[in-house]
């Protein structure tokens, strides 16, 4: 991973798979500068080379769905961001991040898939027989996954194990606004031709136990985006599933790479078809 940049008056304080997290130098500061970069994970690998761009465009992203979302409680801050990373920065107020990604899925692959496939299950809860790779849920389910530490596998969890992490008032909380988030967003998207087939949300607390949405927000690397008339008359899958997000990286790495120690450089053709569903998806929603 490239080492974080210098940035005039914050602190480099931590780096994600793709965020840098920088504190103000002034101590009566509480503000966080998170920092998008150009680096693209996948498979809880962080991969090289990153997707030009890409951060801007993130960025850009999660500052219109916040926007849009304006009632949902959120972790920006007010003040001035740093002109040098000025279009991939959002200054957010400093919360306690709760230990849970809040998946919510409305259509049927990736891990949720392979579970079903194995057991007719999707987090242990049972869906009806005779789903396909892609296939439209009857409901949109809450499917949460514990965040691992850096360099392990996020685990999927239960919903009662959501409540032992958090609390029964907590979890519910955490289920009911992904659910209903997620719902608003994908009728957004259902206007502009696209189906939301999956989502993932981080919340934290703040100082005064204010559940928040934080982080990014429905990206292209928080969410899959499927084109809605190619989903309508696919006949498989990869039909199906025309994607403005990074499963392009996802695709090729399952056919050059075992999982087994470390990913591959992606290929420069993997790296701008990539670079360019980002920035169609941008536009197809007008963001």
């Amino acid at each position: 991973m490239s080492e974080a940049q210098s940035i005039p008056g914050w602190r480099h304080v931590y780096s994600g798979k793709v965020r840098d997290l920088y504190a103000s130098e002034d101590a009566a500061d509480t503000r966080i500068l998170v920092v998008a970069s150009d680096r693209v994970s996948a498979f809880d690998y962080v991969l090289s080379p990153g997707i030009p761009e890409k951060g801007a465009l993130l960025t850009r992203l999660s500052r219109w769905w916040f926007s849009a979302l304006s009632d949902v409680p959120n972790h920006l801050a007010e003040g001035e961001i740093p002109a040098s990373v000025a279009d991939r920065a959002m200054l957010a107020q400093s919360l306690e991040m709760l230990p849970i990604e809040c998946v919510v899925r409305g259509y049927i692959t990736g891990t949720g898939w392979a579970e079903y496939q194995e057991s007719g299950t999707v987090c242990g809860i049972p869906l009806p027989a005779g789903l396909q790779n892609g296939d439209r849920l009857p409901e949109p389910l809450f499917t949460p996954a514990y965040k691992a530490p850096m360099g392990e596998h996020d685990e999927n969890i239960t919903f009662e194990r959501v409540v032992e992490l958090v609390g029964g008032e907590r979890a519910a909380e955490l289920r009911d606004v992904s659910l209903a988030v997620y719902g608003r967003a994908a009728a957004i998207a259902e206007e502009k031709g696209l189906i939301l087939a999956d989502t993932k949300f981080e919340f934290g607390t703040d100082a005064d136990g204010v559940l928040r949405l934080a982080d990014e927000v429905l990206t292209s690397d928080s969410s899959r985006y499927w084109d809605a008339e190619a989903w309508a008359v696919g006949t498989t899958p990869s039909a199906r599933m025309a994607s403005f997000d990074k499963q392009i990286v996802r695709d090729w790495l399952a056919l050059h790479w075992d999982k087994q120690g470390e990913p591959p450089a992606l290929p420069k053709d993997v790296v701008e078809r990539t670079a360019a569903r980002y920035r169609e998806l941008i536009e197809r929603l007008g963001a």
